[in-house]
């Protein structure tokens, strides 16, 4: 694996932890401004996952990690202290039902917290714990640019879906760094990243991210990706996850489906870019995936501009399931699953998640 990640991707500034609190860059703002949100206790930061300021599966869990810092730092320290703690976790379970790292993360804070009686010690330990996870994103992100990047050759061209950059994680990404690594290989000559509607975090993050590293990208409806791959334009399509099956059935943004229904009709590779703590083989199927349903407003209104009539109903789920087979490879931290299945994401995981 040839690799210049290590010294050339820059993590964007997605979160950090201050003084007793969370500061989290408000994507819900960008591109038109850069503001930053304090998050004090569990009833702010529940609602910045909720309604978007934080988004993407790696960083929703690194945030809820710091989230149970939160929790152990305002929880009333009388007798029922663990019962409350223990309270404040569970909110943020609610906030998001797909993406699997959410609860990945805040179980590992949970045994931390089990393992580490008293306010003082919990609140130490569980802050340790978070931050050894922010770091262990960014490593597995620069190990994934690498691999994904080793797939492709000079002067690639490369379409990608809503956004898996640094703003979804630690501050690399998940498809966005195996872009960033063919961008400083010189292999990359520009990317086209999908609006992806409703709320256009390929058009509004995304474009965002690739314009500020100095990335060509040009923006598409959704409705027209796959006529830019039947023309030819693309060399590969390359989209993160938010959860992976055991048989490797992949939940997306909703519109990665039919991205890789296109790319299979014409012949083009489609991967999935994601860390090992996106799978989840206590889930054998996509079928399996519970898919989180957003509210009518998403679709409705557009800049304060009403686009539906009142008696319009809506059905806006926010990601679909892209089926083992139309997956050319899964790229995570661990190398490259071609053609994935349970044996091979088995084998990958060790057998234990």
């Amino acid at each position: 694996m040839f690799c210049l990640a290590e010294t050339e991707m820059v993590p964007l500034p997605t979160m950090q932890w201050m003084d007793g609190f969370l500061r989290l860059l408000d994507q819900r703002q960008l591109p038109s401004e850069e503001t930053y949100i304090d998050c004090r206790d569990i009833d702010s930061l529940a609602e910045a996952i909720r309604t978007l300021a934080v988004r993407g599966a790696p960083a929703i869990g690194i945030a809820a990690a710091f989230g149970a810092v939160i929790a152990a730092l305002t929880a009333d320290p009388g007798k029922e202290y663990d019962d409350a703690f223990y309270s404040k976790i569970e909110m943020l379970e609610r906030t998001r039902p797909t993406a699997v790292n959410l609860f990945h993360c805040l179980e590992i804070q949970r045994d931390v917290f089990r393992r580490n009686p008293g306010r003082e010690n919990a609140v130490r330990m569980l802050l340790e714990s978070a931050r050894n996870m922010m770091q262990s994103d960014l490593d597995a992100s620069r190990r994934m640019g690498c691999f994904g990047a080793d797939l492709l050759d000079k002067g690639s061209v490369i379409l990608t879906h809503c956004n898996a950059g640094g703003l979804a994680t630690a501050g690399l990404g998940t498809a966005l760094a195996v872009i960033y690594e063919a961008w400083d290989r010189n292999l990359l000559s520009k990317v086209y990243a999908d609006e992806t509607r409703p709320l256009l975090q390929g058009a509004r993050l995304t474009a965002w991210e690739l314009s500020r590293a100095g990335i060509p990208v040009d923006v598409l409806p959704d409705s027209a990706a796959a006529s830019l791959l039947r023309n030819g334009e693309v060399d590969a399509v390359i989209v993160g996850s938010d959860r992976i099956a055991a048989n490797g059935d992949a939940a997306n943004k909703i519109g990665t489906y039919q991205l890789a229904l296109a790319a299979k009709a014409h012949a083009v590779p489609f991967y999935i870019v994601a860390p090992l703590s996106t799978f989840d083989i206590s889930t054998s199927l996509g079928s399996e995936i519970e898919i989180e349903q957003r509210g009518r407003d998403e679709l409705a209104c557009l800049g304060g501009r009403k686009l539906l009539p009142e008696a319009a109903g809506v059905w806006n789920p926010a990601f679909d399931v892209t089926p083992a087979s139309l997956i050319t490879a899964i790229i995570c931290e661990e190398g490259v699953l071609f053609s994935p299945d349970t044996e091979s994401i088995k084998s990958v995981l060790g057998g234990v998640h």
